[in-house]
């Protein structure tokens, strides 16, 4: 399982990259492994406020669907728009080209209350 040690993950398997006072955000390898075979995703739109813990969408795969939880708070301000049409870059790259999308920060504070690598780790681990 690919964990990235320049990211940090929630507990619900979302990872954020920080660029600046935006954070990427996408889920994890482990998350799509899980799901098996994505084939929708269900965007947020641009301009939502989100909080820690809220909906950013839902990613349909051919097993289940799946709730994405913000895992930061602040204001959408991306979507990655390649996954409409292509939403298995879920699978394929989940943490490059199959990012959903970017977070205006409300608190960038809050980024240290998320799971480092060793600890996300441990987490999928347990």
């Amino acid at each position: 399982m690919n964990i990235p040690e320049d990211l940090r993950y929630s507990s619900d398997h979302e990872w954020v990259r920080l660029e600046g006072t935006r954070v990427r955000v996408g889920i994890t390898d482990y998350a799509q492994d899980a799901l098996g075979d994505v084939v929708f995703v269900d965007l947020p739109a641009v301009g939502a406020e989100v909080s820690v813990g809220g909906s950013l969408g839902e990613v349909e795969s051919t097993k289940s669907v799946s709730e994405v939880y913000a895992p930061v708070a602040g204001v959408v301000v991306a979507v990655n728009p390649e996954l409409s049409g292509a939403p298995e870059q879920l699978n394929a790259d989940p943490y490059g080209d199959g990012w959903i999308c970017e977070i205006e920060v409300a608190d960038p504070g809050t980024i240290d209350t998320l799971l480092d690598p060793g600890a996300y780790r441990a987490l999928t681990e347990a």
